[in-house]
């Protein structure tokens, strides 16, 4: 016996509509193996409409006051929170995620980061205004840059949807929105409730895969193209959006060291590093997924977070004692267990390493030690609940191999010494270093990366600054 599926729809203009020429693709519960609802699979026509409908929004959005941008954000935050539940079953639906950690973990900081933005609004800031020539003043404007492209990935749907309109819309921007093709149903959703809200073609949102995506950012109306993704899905961005001068804001791929000194409280680490390697099934591009141990600490750290590793759960939405639920696709989790799968003889895998279940998308909680500067497992990411350890000798050689990989978004520092911590805060290429802790994100702060891990920044008033542009302008005071 079938069951209907849910029919998702793209939100274009102030309404939702299917795609113009009716494809669709199927969406599947990670934590089932199940198809739930379709989603449109959406083409040029469809993108040229939402690209219009911002176009048409953008003179009037542009010109409303901050205050009003305030008001409005505002607004759509206490709606979220009033539909929260609502939220946090269409998200759960879409990843398979704890249904107790989606609602103290992902929507307090969503609201708080939308309600920063809307506060944001209202501070843009420049230099003073001033005769820095005779007879002339100077002042400059900040601006929105214009409709703003955007793509936000499968690990955290509806975060990364925030992290994406909130700054753009404050800022005065008009947005069409991509989920990705595995998690639409939170966006699409929240399209409903901020477009209760917003006035029509501000805020448009349009599913479909990588060729829409594309589509998008080839588009010759976007100003800017913002997308939260993998390397390679960057650098296909970038390259796309060269061929017009579009600008472009990447958070992409990671590979967080996590450096243990010997001084550190073992037992408090492990317990830390191993929520922040295991959450979200260590789908997080800050996951605390690659420890560097000194090695007069090496085998002890290893056997315990191995034991941590054991105690750790992964299962359905709706068990209160798991951390995590399962990886988010078939694709995910083929590449996880490729990862293993590949070892060289040298590793070793104290915990975990295989399939849980047979149901849904489920990988234990996986601990691997004996592993080389140059192995794979160390130099790419697995983005998945596997953290390795490595074991090294000193300061210098600890800063080599942290520094030594292609991705530079997050890493952390554990010891006692606050000299030592202050010289591996400056010596880390990492665009962020936490201390004695891994992974807490504030509203107030940047979050992004260096090297491969991309450029821009996501969250605080440097994230907000990045959807706007300067202008100077320069009047006689003789006339």
């Amino acid at each position: 016996m079938s069951t209907e599926l849910r029919r998702l729809r793209n939100y274009i203009n102030g309404e939702f509509r299917d795609a113009a020429d009716g494809r669709t693709t199927e969406v599947v519960n990670p934590a089932t193996g199940e198809a739930y609802a379709t989603a449109p699979l959406s083409g040029q026509a469809d993108v040229d409409a939402a690209m219009a409908a911002a176009a048409a929004a953008f003179p009037a959005w542009r010109d409303t006051t901050p205050a009003e941008r305030q008001k409005a954000l505002l607004k759509i935050a206490d709606a979220f929170e009033e539909r929260a539940e609502e939220l946090i079953a269409a998200e759960v639906e879409n990843t398979g995620k704890p249904i107790g950690l989606t609602r103290s973990e992902e929507i307090p900081p969503m609201v708080d980061q939308i309600r920063f933005f809307a506060g944001a609004a209202r501070m843009l800031e420049g230099r003073s205004a001033g005769e820095y020539m005779e007879g002339l003043t100077s002042i400059v404007r900040r601006e929105p840059v214009g409709v703003c492209a955007q793509v936000a990935p499968w690990n955290y749907p509806m975060m990364m949807a925030v992290w994406k309109f909130a700054p753009a819309i404050a800022a005065g921007n008009t947005v069409v929105l991509k989920p990705s093709d595995t998690t639409p149903a939170s966006t699409v959703l929240m399209a409903e409730i901020i477009g209760a809200i917003l006035p029509k073609g501000v805020f448009n949102v349009i599913t479909g895969d990588r060729d829409t995506g594309r589509l998008m950012v080839e588009h010759p109306t976007p100003a800017m193209a913002s997308i939260t993704g993998s390397v390679r899905a960057g650098m296909s961005v970038a390259e796309s959006a060269s061929k017009d001068l579009k600008r472009v804001h990447l958070e992409l791929g990671g590979k967080a060291p996590v450096v243990v000194f010997e001084d550190t409280d073992i037992a408090k680490a492990v317990e830390d590093i191993s929520v922040a390697g295991y959450f979200n099934a260590g789908q997080d591009c800050t996951a605390a997924c690659r420890v560097l141990v000194h090695e007069a600490i090496h085998d002890e750290f290893v056997a315990a977070l191995a034991k941590a590793a054991a105690d750790t759960k992964t299962g359905q939405p709706d068990d209160e004692d798991v951390l995590y639920g399962p990886l988010n696709n078939p694709n995910q989790l083929k590449q996880v267990e490729g990862f293993i799968e590949r070892l060289p003889a040298h590793a070793r895998v104290e915990a975990g390493g295989k399939r849980v279940g047979d149901k849904g998308y489920f990988f234990a909680p996986t601990v691997v030690s004996g592993v080389k500067q140059d192995d794979e497992i160390i130099q790419k990411e697995v983005f998945g609940p596997v953290i390795t350890v490595q074991s090294f000798s000193d300061e210098a050689q600890a800063v080599e191999w942290a520094n030594g990989v292609e991705y530079a978004l997050a890493s952390s520092v554990w010891t006692k010494n606050h000299a030592r911590a202050m010289r591996m805060s400056k010596a880390l290429d990492f665009g962020c270093v936490w201390i004695n802790t891994h992974i807490p994100l504030v509203a107030e702060m940047p979050h992004g990366g260096f090297k491969k891990s991309g450029y821009g920044k996501d969250l605080s008033a440097y994230g907000f600054d990045d959807y706007t542009r300067i202008k100077h302008v320069m009047t006689s005071l003789d006339g």
